[in-house]
C-alpha cells in the first residue's frame, strides 16, 4: 500500500501540474466581462464591492497583487489565483476519485492485482483531467471570479470527509469534521456554493457510521438540509441581526454609546461559545463538543467579514451599501437592494426558454437510459461503458461552437461581412 500511496500521490501533483501549466498559458492578461472589473479592483484596493461581498477573495486577492509588480500587472495577478485555486481543485479532485474508486476495485482485497491499481490510478486521472478541460471550469479557472475559489473550498471540504471516513473509529478523528467546519467558514467569505456540499458531507457520515436503511437514510437526508438551512438562515443573518437588537436596546432604550451593544453581545457570544466547549468537555459528551467547536470555527471564519465594515468606515472609492455599521451591515448581506426572490424565478424561466437545460436533460435521459437497460449492462460492457464520455464530455468540452455561432448570426461590428 506504501507504493499504492507514492502512485497516488505523484500522479495527483502531476495533475495539478497539467493543469496549472494549462491555466497559467490561457489566462486573461487583464479583466474580462461582468464582475471580474469589480473583484479585480476591489481584491487591489480592498474595496468593497457588491453585495453579499467577498472578504475573504479580496484579501487572498490583495496578497497576489502584492508580486504584480507595478498597476499593469495586478489584474493577471488576480487572475492567476484563479488559475492556481482551479489547479489545486484538479488535485484534489483526483485524489477524491482514486478515494472512491479504491473501494470499488481494491478494498477487501488482501493482494490486489496490479491492474486494480491501474484502474484506480486511470479513473482519477481521466475524472480529472475531464475536469480541467471542460467549458465551464475552465472558462471560470482564467479570469478572477469567485467561482475558482469556490471550486476548490468544495474540492477540499469533501476530500476532508473522505479522509475522515478512514480514520472514523480511531481517537480525535473529529479534527476532521471542525476542519470542514472551518473551511465551510471561511468559504461564506468567497461565496455560498460551499454550503451545498453539506448534504454530501453528511451522507459520507450517515453510511459510516450508521444502519443504512431507507428510514436512516431519509432521516439523514433531513439533517443534512437542517444544518444547511440552519448555517445559511440562522448563523450567517441570525449574528448580525441578534448583534442589531443589542446595539438598539443599549443605545436607543438604555441611551448608552454607540457599539456598546455590539461589544456586550460579542462578549456574551464568544464567551458562552467557550464556556460551552469547556462545559462539553469536562462533562465527557463528544458530540455536543463537536456542534460547539464546529460552530464555533464557522463563525470564525465568518469574521472575515469584519474586513467589510473596516474598509467601508475608511471610505474608499467603491463602497456599496456603505456597510459601517451593523444596521447597514446586515442589509449588505441579505442583499436587500436587489428586491425579493422574483428574480430567481424569472431566471429560471428564461433559462428555460434558451433551451439549453432541455437539451441537457436529453443527453443525460438517453444516457440513463441505456445504462439501466439489461441489454446494456449484458451485451458488450467495455464498449458500452466507453460510449458515456463520447455521449456527454462533447456537451461540456466543446460547448462553446453554439454559443458563437448565435453571437455570430447578428452583426457583431458596423462592417457586416
Amino acid at each position: 500500500m506504501q507504493n499504492y500511496s507514492r502512485l497516488n500521490n505523484g500522479l495527483g501533483w502531476l495533475a495539478f501540474l497539467i493543469s496549472a501549466i494549462v491555466y497559467t498559458l490561457t489566462v486573461e492578461p487583464t479583466t474580462s466581462f461582468w464582475d471580474v472589473g469589480e473583484f479585480i479592483s476591489s481584491a487591489y484596493k480592498l474595496l468593497v464591492g457588491h453585495p453579499p461581498g467577498a472578504p475573504f477573495f479580496m484579501m487572498v486577492g490583495r496578497f497576489f497583487t502584492l508580486f504584480a509588480g507595478g498597476p499593469e500587472n495586478v489584474a493577471f495577478s488576480v487572475n492567476f489565483m484563479s488559475a492556481l485555486s482551479s489547479a489545486f481543485t484538479i488535485a484534489f479532485l483526483f485524489w477524491t476519485i482514486t478515494h472512491l474508486a479504491k473501494k470499488i476495485f481494491i478494498n477487501g482485497i488482501e493482494n490486489p492485482e496490479p491492474w486494480r491499481v491501474y484502474a484506480v490510478m486511470a479513473a482519477g486521472f481521466i475524472g480529472a483531467m475531464s475536469y480541467t478541460f471542460s467549458d465551464t471550469f475552465w472558462f471560470s479557472a482564467v479570469e478572477g471570479e469567485v467561482y475558482a475559489m469556490s471550486s476548490l473550498f468544495t474540492a477540499v471540504v469533501f476530500w476532508a470527509i473522505l479522509k475522515w471516513e478512514n480514520v472514523a473509529d480511531e481517537p480525535h478523528s473529529n479534527r476532521w469534521l471542525i476542519l470542514i467546519a472551518y473551511l465551510m467558514g471561511l468559504s461564506i467569505g468567497v461565496h455560498l456554493l460551499n454550503l451545498l456540499a453539506i448534504p454530501a458531507i453528511v451522507m459520507v457520515y450517515y453510511f459510516r457510521k450508521y444502519e443504512v436503511t431507507r428510514n436512516n437514510t431519509l432521516k439523514a437526508l433531513g439533517l443534512s438540509f437542517l444544518i444547511l438551512g440552519a448555517i445559511l438562515y440562522g448563523i450567517i443573518p441570525g449574528v448580525i441581526r441578534l448583534a442589531s437588537r443589542f446595539e438598539l436596546l443599549f443605545v436607543n432604550n438604555w441611551g448608552l454609546p454607540f457599539n456598546s451593544g455590539i461589544a456586550v453581545y460579542a462578549v456574551l457570544l464568544i464567551g458562552g461559545i467557550i464556556y460551552g466547549i469547556y462545559y462539553t468537555y469536562v462533562k465527557n459528551k463528544p458530540v455536543m463538543n463537536t456542534i460547539l467547536t464546529g460552530v464555533a470555527v464557522i463563525l470564525l471564519g465568518y469574521s472575515s467579514f469584519a474586513m467589510i465594515v473596516i474598509r467601508s468606515m475608511a471610505n474608499p472609492t467603491m463602497d456599496q451599501n456603505s456597510p459601517e455599521d451593523v444596521f447597514s451591515l446586515m442589509s449588505y448581506l441579505n442583499r436587500e437592494q436587489y428586491g425579493d426572490d422574483r428574480f430567481l424565478v424569472v431566471s429560471i424561466i428564461i433559462r428555460r426558454w434558451t433551451g439549453r437545460l432541455w437539451r441537457e436533460m436529453k443527453v443525460v435521459r438517453s444516457i440513463f437510459r441505456r445504462m439501466t437497460s439489461m441489454w446494456w449492462w449484458t451485451t458488450d460492457l467495455p464498449t458500452n461503458l466507453m460510449s458515456v464520455p463520447l455521449l456527454y464530455f462533447p456537451e461540456c468540452t466543446v460547448g462553446k461552437p453554439d454559443t458563437l455561432k448565435s453571437i455570430s448570426d447578428g452583426p457583431i461590428s458596423r462592417e457586416d461581412p
